[in-house]
């Protein structure tokens, strides 16, 4: 029977000495179950996928609360936009008839130049007034474009308001891309909508112009009555 035991390597270069211990013999097959063994460097890559899964999650949560902000912020602007736009018209309508009156008195002055048929052409041709505007104001009508943005970013609202928490996260990614679809809708109908109210502003500083040169005209022909 040999004098060494088992777990010690009889051939060991550093026992210089006859009375030294042998070292103990490393048998690779008793690493398998240790700190570095395959089993735990598995457990740790799925501790790790697992965890930027859960990060990608978290991620693409922030991404789809800062869409819904900003198409939540959209909806708003363009909804202002079309408030601008009635105010425009409504502008427009009232140079309108400034225009229009200020043509009836112009027809008054001219009438009454003359001393003698002055009068009488006064009752003969009467001048032809618009029929008075109505009171009530109509609703501003964006562009056909902004509408539909406005329409659709305010029904998805309401069904994800609707839908189940758990739902949501499950839609999530599907979501954040057909949000940013709807999200360049907004923008590109309120580039529409800015487009055509820039065609309102030309055409009412048009007539604001004119107008304000015919009040001249007008002022002029009443100092010389």
């Amino acid at each position: 029977m040999s004098a060494y035991p088992r777990s010690y390597n009889p051939f060991d270069d550093d026992a210089e000495d006859e009375g030294a211990r042998p070292a103990p013999w490393t048998d690779a097959r008793n690493l398998t179950d240790g700190p570095e063994s395959p089993a735990d460097r598995q457990q740790a890559l799925r501790q790790e996928v697992l965890r930027r899964a859960e990060a990608t999650v978290a991620s693409t949560g922030r991404s789809l609360s800062l869409m819904y902000e900003s198409e939540r912020i959209g909806v708003a602007s363009s909804e202002e936009l079309v408030r601008q736009r009635g105010a425009l018209e409504r502008t427009e309508k009232m140079v309108d008839k400034m225009e229009q009156d200020l043509k009836t008195s112009q027809k008054h002055i001219n009438s009454i130049k003359s001393v003698f048929g002055g009068l009488v052409n006064y009752f003969k041709s009467k001048p032809v007034e618009t029929s008075p505007t109505q009171n009530g104001t109509l609703a501003p009508e964006p562009s056909s474009r902004l509408k539909e943005a406005i329409s659709i970013s305010k029904d998805q609202e309401a069904r994800f308001q609707a839908s189940h928490p758990n739902l949501r996260r499950l839609n999530d990614s599907d979501e954040l891309s057909v949000g940013l679809g709807r999200l360049k809708d907004i923008a590109l109908g309120m580039q529409t909508e800015i487009e055509e109210q820039d065609d309102i502003l030309d055409r009412l500083t048009t007539k604001v112009d004119k107008l304000d040169i015919n009040i001249k005209s007008t002022e002029k022909k009443v100092r010389q009555l």
